[in-house]
């Protein structure tokens, strides 16, 4: 699956969640994405909650923001390294995230960074509207 049709399904996942939870407010909504509570109400969210297994390595996760804000990808690449073709990377070039490198591609590897799964973090921008939340980050 690429980078576009994982953010297209992703993103309705999301909505039809939103959409289930109109009757609460934002901080109940942001609660409501605890990784423990999303393992019980939502286990097709994340192929991961089928294992109980969390993304990454951490006491709290947040899934709201599954799918980072700052990350940016181009299908075709945003251009050439040497013989590797950049297909992601990171906006705000977090100091926990890295690069996975093969002999012909570059993509942003996001497993070290719990930059978009902070609650405080989805509250400073917060929107019920994920498509619109994650608007820079499909690159045409």
């Amino acid at each position: 699956m690429g980078y576009t049709s994982w953010f297209q399904q992703h993103g309705q996942k999301h909505k039809a969640i939103i959409d289930k939870l109109t009757h609460l407010s934002d901080d109940e909504i942001i609660a409501y994405f605890n990784f423990e509570n999303m393992v019980q109400k939502e286990p097709d969210f994340c192929p991961l909650y089928k294992k109980n297994q969390k993304c990454h390595e951490t006491e709290t996760l947040n899934c709201y923001l599954c799918a980072c804000p700052n990350f940016r990808f181009k299908e075709d690449g945003f251009k050439k390294e040497a013989n590797r073709t950049l297909f992601s990377y990171c906006d705000i070039k977090s100091k926990d995230g890295s690069q996975y490198i093969s002999e012909d591609a570059i993509h942003q590897n996001c497993a070290g960074c719990m930059v978009p799964h902070h609650t405080s973090y989805i509250k400073k921008d917060f929107s019920k509207e994920w498509f619109k939340t994650m608007e820079n980050v499909p690159s045409t």
